[in-house]
């Protein structure tokens, strides 16, 4: 007869727990991004957020409320008014502010205007004469780092951001002398007149931003969903008609149905097309689209290959 003897080895399915769920991308990108707000806080004396009403700035400054909670929001936000924004985003960003308890900085373009330190551009856009009411504020409030919603997907010249870069006394970026992040260790280290801009949503692309707004719920302006709004077609862009610029030939405003990606200065920041009336519906669109929000709605990219990089280098955010 054969003897069966017993295996000695412990029965493995006993003592083996069952393989964990993967790590989900929004709770890895969210445990970044309070990661980076609590060390610059915690590195830094005098931190500003820019924040205008957009939804990047508006996720950023959530987050900014989460890895700081339970205590307030112990830095200010900045805004950079080009004078032509929408007024739904301004009353949304003054709501927001509110809400948060934080205080308000306004740097305004047209104020730069009337005194001469600005003139009006050709084209009538004002995005790219933020820089040197941005570079001001920082001197005049002796801000040491500048958290700033820029994400890689969006444009070239972004993704070549570190998520904490440095600028010189001039407020310059060099792209070529940047400091390396391995480990997730940021190096804050700056010269008197320095300071250094911080990306917490570097990592994040334009879906992940509207997951996230989701899971989060997240109230936004009302322009990011479809509605109905007099527009008219110039360069392949759908703008909203203002006083910025006269009507060329051949144009005439019509009523369509329409939504932002982003918003900026309206002389610039066209709309798309879309009946996306909820987070969901727009979750849907985004992750359809092979054009990046800036791509496919901001006329003042277009005005060279290099046109971000190049505003980046003299202190554009």
């Amino acid at each position: 007869m054969t003897t069966l003897i017993p295996d000695p080895r412990p029965a493995v399915a006993a003592t083996t727990p069952p393989p964990a769920d993967p790590p989900d991308l929004l709770d890895m990108l969210e445990s970044e991004a309070l990661h980076i707000i609590r060390e610059v806080v915690g590195e830094l004396e005098r931190p500003v957020m820019l924040f205008s009403g957009g939804k990047d700035s508006v996720v950023m400054l959530h987050l900014a409320a989460k890895a700081l909670w339970p205590a307030p929001v112990p830095f200010p936000v900045l805004h950079v008014d080009t004078g032509h924004n929408f007024p739904e985003v301004l009353a949304f960003r003054d709501a927001a502010v509110e809400h948060y308890g934080v205080q308000l900085h306004v740097a305004s373009v047209q104020d730069y205007l009337d005194d001469g330190r600005l003139r009006e551009r050709s084209d009538g856009t004002r995005n790219p004469l933020q820089t040197l009411p941005l570079l001001d504020a920082i001197e005049v409030h002796r801000f040491d780092a500048v958290f700033g919603g820029g994400r890689r997907d969006e444009d070239k010249a972004r993704a070549k951001e570190r998520i904490v870069s440095l600028r010189n006394s001039f407020g310059h970026w060099d792209p070529k002398n940047q400091r390396p992040e391995l480990w997730h260790l940021y190096n804050t280290r700056r010269r008197p007149g320095e300071h250094v801009r911080v990306f917490p949503l570097s990592n994040w692309t334009e879906l992940d931003v509207w997951r996230y707004i989701a899971r989060e719920d997240i109230a936004l302006p009302s322009l990011y969903y479809a509605h109905e709004r007099s527009v008219l077609e110039r360069d392949g862009m759908l703008l909203s008609p203002g006083d910025w610029a006269e009507l060329r030939d051949g144009e005439e405003p019509s009523v369509r149905t329409v939504r932002y990606r982003t918003v900026g200065d309206m002389s610039c920041t066209g709309a798309v097309a879309s009946t996306a009336g909820d987070v969901e519906a727009v979750i849907a669109e985004v992750a359809a689209t092979t054009i990046t929000e800036r791509g496919a709605t901001r006329a003042d990219d277009r005005l060279s290959e290099a046109a971000m990089e190049d505003r980046k280098k003299e202190g554009y955010f």
